[in-house]
């Protein structure tokens, strides 16, 4: 795969992050969306079998990302200090899994939450960007979220590494993608 990680020049732990430096990370991610999908679809179609995906934007380009995304997500050995220090980080005592994501994989799944956001702009005119500052607990605090789904915000970065997890446990396939699309689509608000 031809593929550059992304390399964010923030800590991305928001919740330890100033006003000042969450809002330049705002800007920072809005200045590289196109740059980055425009790298995706590099990478997307250096694999064969998928030079013909196109980042046009429709949620039928979702299908074949999702089952690209699934051919490359993948996890790694967490070393024991790595271990250690979740384990010591945490109010209550945890069972930590021995496995993490991969560099590339946050980066895929970065670039395909930036993709996913567009589906959503251009085929929902209700659906805009946000940035909660509210409650410095609140999971996607200081974060670019998409808003016009009822209740909840929808982090498309957050959402793609959660399922990039999902597909390296086995739990979840290259159609969870189309899938998590068509849920928070059924929640806009009309």
């Amino acid at each position: 795969m031809n593929y550059q990680i992304i390399q964010p020049p923030f800590t991305l732990v928001f919740r330890e992050m100033s006003k000042k430096e969450l809002k330049a990370y705002n800007q920072w991610f809005h200045d590289i969306l196109a740059d980055r999908i425009n790298v995706l679809a590099i990478a997307v179609n250096s694999t064969a079998g998928f030079d013909g995906w196109k980042p046009d934007y429709v949620p039928d380009s979702l299908d074949s990302l999702g089952e690209w995304f699934a051919s490359y997500a993948e996890a790694r050995q967490r070393t024991l200090e790595e271990i250690a220090d979740i384990q010591k980080r945490s109010q209550f005592p945890i069972n930590v899994p021995d496995t993490e994501l991969t560099n590339t994989t946050f980066s895929l799944a970065m670039d395909i939450g930036m993709y996913i956001s567009q589906v959503f702009l251009k085929n929902v005119p209700s659906i805009e960007w946000s940035q909660p500052f509210g409650n410095v607990k609140f999971v996607d605090y200081g974060q670019p979220v998409l808003i016009g789904f009822g209740a909840a915000p929808f982090n498309p970065v957050r959402m793609m590494v959660t399922l990039a997890y999902g597909l390296v446990n086995h739990g979840k396939n290259g159609k969870s993608l189309r899938d998590i699309y068509n849920i928070w689509y059924a929640m806009v608000k009309k």
